[in-house]
């Protein structure tokens, strides 16, 4: 019939060993990206050695040796992502570490017991120095956090001990420090209160004895703590 060619069987054969050779081809790509995606990761991972390597290896369950690999990098730079830290470029920096201990605390920040629980219970507003951590509890139920926070430097410490939340100021700036914004100011001791940190929390070597967290978890805490609510502080911060 007219238009219509014949095929020959040895072109037939030859067009299914090609059909089946591509589709053979791209199984196999396919089945190489999802086996050899980590190993992709881990190549474009190139940042160095970190001040918390140790901790991080051991947090994410990588060999401890305390130096950085590619593996170690792109094991970083996942546990980066998942928690929202910008870059996550694989670097066991500070910032990391400091969401790694939050990240540990999230089940039961008060494992060890160090925080009070009273009885009959009451709100706590729990703050762990050592960690550089707060949660708010009442019994054994977690009302905020954890959170991490920036509490005082060295010379200007945060007070230990029991204290109670004795004035709440929403829009506040310090009196003692050339108006510094405190949004979310919750005064607990003295001058002392849990506000919000514009800008990076981490940054420097502590606050003037406040407690320091994100505007966000300042404004969230706002809204758990009131007048006359319990605060227990304990510990020492790393490098006071």
């Amino acid at each position: 019939m007219a238009g219509i060619r014949t095929v020959t069987p040895r072109a037939l054969a030859l067009l299914l060993l090609i059909s089946t050779g591509v589709l053979l081809s791209g199984t196999a790509a396919t089945a190489g990206t999802a086996t050899d995606g980590s190993a992709r990761a881990a190549a474009a991972c190139s940042a160095g050695t970190g001040p918390y390597q140790w901790q991080l290896e051991e947090h994410l369950g990588r060999p401890q040796d305390g130096w950085q690999s590619a593996a170690d990098c792109a094991a970083i730079a996942a546990f980066q992502r998942k928690e929202g830290i910008k870059p996550a470029d694989g670097y066991a920096g500070l910032v990391t570490y400091r969401t790694m201990l939050v990240a540990q605390a999230r089940k039961a920040p008060n494992a060890a017991g160090a925080c009070p629980v009273p009885t009959p219970a009451r709100k706590v507003a729990c703050v762990d120095l050592d960690r550089q951590l707060m949660w708010v509890q009442n019994g054994g139920r977690v009302l905020f956090g954890p959170a991490a926070v920036r509490t005082g430097r060295l010379g200007q410490e945060t007070r230990t001990g029991w204290h109670k939340v004795y004035w709440k100021h929403k829009d506040h700036f310090s009196t003692l420090y050339a108006n510094a914004p405190m949004p979310y100011a919750q005064f607990f001791s003295g001058g002392q209160a849990f506000h919000g940190h514009p800008g990076e929390l981490f940054d420097g070597g502590g606050s003037a004895g406040c407690v320091n967290l994100t505007v966000t978890d300042a404004q969230r805490l706002w809204g758990v703590l009131a007048v006359d609510d319990s605060v227990y502080v304990w510990g020492r911060k790393p490098g006071t």
